[in-house]
């Protein structure tokens, strides 16, 4: 298992975003998943105890994101281009979470993975499937000035 960069400001990963939720991502290319943890601290609830599902949304979506990343580094960063989420049961703020991610299939500028959001008893409180794209070069282009601050 080997830990995955991560940037400065991005809200899910980000080490200096203040109000971000900070997670950083293991990769076991053997097992051929990403795994990161994550507490929700909470403010970030939608209901008391609960984690907002927006929160949930995006923590599955950064993780199947990053499936990508086993095979390549900054260069190989796609978008979403569909997120579906399905929400099993209520995910508590204030837990120590589990958040796993595969890559299901990747060809060229596309990519499906999918991530599941666990409790510390492996219970799966919420399951996605996400199509990546590869974004166009103006959009790349921005992302530049971030590569040297790209870290583990």
């Amino acid at each position: 298992m080997s830990r995955q960069p991560t940037s400065r400001s991005c809200f899910v990963c980000g080490r200096e975003n203040p109000v971000g939720l900070k997670v950083t991502w293991d990769q076991d290319p053997a097992a051929g998943e990403i795994r990161g943890t994550v507490t929700v601290p909470g403010h970030f609830n939608g209901y008391p105890g609960v984690t907002h599902g927006g929160i949930v949304g995006a923590l599955l979506d950064e993780t199947a994101g990053r499936t990508i990343l086993m095979d390549g580094g900054f260069d190989e960063l796609m978008v979403t281009a569909k997120l579906e989420v399905v929400y099993r049961r209520p995910t508590p703020t204030g837990v120590p979470l589990l958040v796993v991610g595969r890559l299901l299939r990747r060809s060229g500028t596309r990519a499906e993975a999918e991530s599941e959001l666990r409790l510390p008893d492996g219970t799966v409180t919420a399951r996605a499937t996400v199509l990546l794209a590869r974004p166009p070069a103006e959009i790349v282009e921005g992302w530049a000035a971030e590569r040297e601050h790209w870290r583990v």
